[in-house]
């Protein structure tokens, strides 16, 4: 029965024959390997620090192929990060760099023209101004409209254009409240009082709100109606300004709307009642006093025995409950109207 091999584990021994007996050399006994020659601490190390790990690979037990693929691999994820970082690392390099060129327009001897004057348009006639003159241009305007109005305070007109020649700036400009012309020259294109008559009163107030007027005064068609105070469901029957026409100067303009109530018609005229007082008795006394040939009141108006009406001023109509006042209404006078839109007593 033929015994294992005392030693070497398997591995060839030398033996040495004397006479007729052998004598099995033993070899060196097997050396267990150090903890750093451990397979998963050499790929450990190939990852976190490839030169380390190369090291630690030829001083293994591997084969040598084996030594030379993980000896490539470690060396290709060594140098990755390195050939991925070089474009932008020169992208950063060059970048501070690049406004240099900015600076040549600033040369007198470069080929490019110099960027004209920024757009004033929209801005203040004195803020333009004084920012045209620091940037090294005169300025000078004119009136954009049809019209030839002077700018005598630079702070009340604003610039719809601009007309630049070298270092000269010409501003084409409108009073602050106006709207721009569409060209220089045009007339003003105001904007026109819509139409609100069968409205109600919330939906005329949102109408007439990109008018920016100064003001939306409401009030009942029947004259012994009292408006509430809430009224936006009430309905307009009447309007002033009347449709079409120009508002020339929002800030000054009030709008006055005359509404009925739900369900209740709008009356033919105004200053007509719901609900009439009854005509008093025909007297003798009536009938000769109608034929005096006029009376008078002592609030300053007066009729005349034609049914001529004479109000002295303005206080007198509304008195009378009669303003405001328009041309062709009995009492009516240019003397009343100022300023002369056919509108007494506004």
């Amino acid at each position: 029965m033929t015994q294992p091999p005392p030693y070497g584990h398997g591995k060839s021994q030398q033996v040495l024959t004397h006479g007729q007996s052998q004598y099995p050399i033993p070899g060196p006994p097997a050396t267990a390997g150090r903890w750093w020659q451990h397979p998963g601490f050499i790929i450990a190390a190939l990852v976190v620090f490839p030169p380390g790990g190369v090291a630690l690979t030829w001083l293994s037990r591997w084969s040598q192929p084996k030594k030379i693929t993980a000896t490539v691999l470690a060396c290709l994820w060594f140098i990755t990060p390195f050939l991925g970082d070089r474009p932008e690392e020169s992208k950063a390099t060059s970048g501070p760099t690049a406004p240099a060129p900015a600076a040549a327009p600033a040369d007198p001897s470069a080929n490019s023209e110099p960027a004209g004057p920024p757009s004033f348009v929209g801005q203040n006639l004195k803020v333009a101004k004084d920012a045209a003159r620091t940037a090294g241009y005169s300025a000078s305007s004119h009136d954009a409209s049809n019209g030839d109005a002077g700018q005598w305070a630079d702070s009340s007109w604003k610039v719809c254009l601009q007309n630049v020649s070298g270092k000269k700036i010409d501003f084409g400009v409108v009073r602050n409240e106006q709207p721009c012309p569409a060209n220089d020259g045009e007339p003003i294109p105001y904007p026109k009082m819509p139409k609100v008559i069968g409205l109600t009163l919330g939906k005329a107030s949102e109408t007439l709100a990109p008018l920016a007027l100064q003001k939306v005064n409401a009030s009942s068609a029947y004259t012994d109606v009292t408006l509430p105070a809430a009224a936006d469901d009430w309905t307009v029957c009447f309007q002033d300004p009347q449709e079409g026409k120009e508002i020339k100067d929002p800030k000054s303009t009030a709008a006055r709307l005359k509404v009925t109530a739900p369900g209740t018609a709008c009356p033919a005229t105004e200053y007509t009642q719901l609900h009439p007082d009854p005509a008093p008795p025909t007297t003798d006394d009536s009938d000769s006093s109608s034929s005096s040939g006029g009376s008078s009141s002592s609030d300053g108006s007066s009729s005349g025995g034609g049914g001529s009406v004479y109000y002295k001023n303005c206080d007198a109509v509304r008195a009378a409950g009669r303003a405001p006042l328009h041309q062709g209404d009995p009492g009516y006078s240019k003397k009343l109207d100022r300023d002369g839109d056919g509108v007494a007593c506004e």
